[in-house]
């Protein structure tokens, strides 16, 4: 079959891998109709190279029509539509039933220390082959794959893999009072949905980005908009009464502008060898954390900050001393998805409430996928979000 492949540090290929075939009674087979480059798949691409070998097929945002299923899988039958959640769990542990499917006790990466294994996205989770192919196969598919209706376009419902429950799980997690107010950091695909999902629920939103394209997008659907400047802290205490927001989501992550510092790091990251680049990821830190420091500044007294952006570096310094002193409410982690499918579910009728429809700025062949990255990581072309069609 084809997919794409990481073959090292701003490399993607699209080439012949081998078929994925059933290995455990848990397994599907799923015929991929779409597919997405996640804006944490553009850390891949340019900074986590160390936990990375080349022909590693990557991707994790995925759905399609099921060709094959194991033994142990009654609930699944071939031809049936699905979304694959981005994490890989049983439904069945002690941590799935929390719903913490991203620490699932079945899947847990143990001998890297992390979490449930995730499609398509290192060594650190698993090195499980991802879904930017034709095929992909899908252990736990007795739990994870979510059922669709025919009919509506894969537009509709591919999202429900990763940018739908991430989203709305950051806005959950930022705990905005009734009536209140979020500030979004970053309006890519994640702070773009995150806006509209708060925004369905009523709050005020003000959305911070640097690029133009992204602000206009999220401005159209009534959100306030601040373009990203050394005074934007202040700007967004203008409008917010002196004090701050209730809540902030830091949908940016680890290759934030505004830190020189950490982007050094990260580009001395990519030119040493693997196994001294991972000690230095494991040891020093590398996140550029210039949204976080944000968040931090901005946020009221007493008020939450919601981390969806991905972070990698495990020794960070953070301002400890003003998270303290300012008694700031800190949640993060990956998506649960299963915990808020059936929630997001309804809202993906045909009355689209969250625009999901028109929510790709893109719509590519598979085979364009190198040239996407490209695309996306240069922020070119008001690239937003890229889906794929293999």
């Amino acid at each position: 079959m084809k997919a794409l492949t990481w073959q090292g540090k701003r490399k993607i290929e699209y080439g012949d891998v081998p078929d994925p075939k059933i290995e455990q009674p848990t397994d599907a087979i799923i015929k991929v109709t779409s597919t997405g480059i996640c804006g944490s798949d553009l850390h891949l691409y340019e900074v986590m190279a160390p936990y990375l070998d080349a022909g590693d097929i990557l991707g994790h945002e995925s759905m399609g029509v099921v060709a094959e299923v194991g033994s142990a899988v009654t609930n699944l039958k071939p031809g049936d539509r699905v979304v694959v959640p981005f994490q890989i769990a049983c439904g069945s542990c002690y941590m799935c039933d929390q719903d913490l499917q991203t620490q699932c006790e079945t899947t847990q990466v143990r001998e890297q220390g992390m979490g449930a294994a995730l499609f398509g996205y290192t060594k650190l989770y698993g090195q499980v082959p991802g879904g930017q192919a034709e095929y992909l196969r899908v252990p736990q598919a007795q739990y994870g794959p979510i059922k669709v209706p025919d009919g509506p376009s894969d537009d509709r419902f591919v999202y429900l893999s990763d940018v739908l429950p991430t989203a709305w799980q950051a806005v959950e997690y930022a705990a905005v009072p009734d009536g209140g107010t979020l500030v979004v950091l970053g309006l890519g695909p994640i702070g773009d949905m995150a806006t509209r999902i708060a925004m369905h629920r009523g709050l005020r939103v003000i959305g911070v980005d640097l690029v133009a394209e992204r602000l206009e997008r999220a401005r159209r659907n009534g959100v306030e908009t601040l373009e990203y400047s050394d005074d934007v802290a202040e700007a967004i205490r203008t409008l917010t009464d002196g004090r701050g927001p209730d809540s902030v989501i830091d949908a940016v992550g680890m290759e934030a502008h505004g830190s020189p510092k950490a982007k050094v790091g990260q580009q001395l990251v990519g030119l040493m060898p693997d196994a001294l680049a991972q000690k230095f990821m494991e040891t020093a830190g590398v996140d550029r954390l210039a949204a976080l420091y944000l968040a931090v500044d901005v946020v009221r007294r007493g008020g939450t900050i919601s981390l969806s952006g991905v972070y990698g570096g495990a020794a960070d310094p953070l301002p400890m001393l003003t998270i303290f002193d300012k008694q700031i409410q800190l949640r993060m982690g990956q998506a649960n998805v299963h915990r808020w499918s059936d929630q997001i579910l309804p809202l993906l009728d045909d009355k689209d409430i969250l625009g999901v429809e028109s929510f790709a700025t893109h719509h590519l062949d598979l085979s364009d996928g190198p040239a996407a990255y490209e695309m996306f990581q240069k922020k070119q072309d008001g690239a937003v979000k890229v889906l794929l069609k293999p």
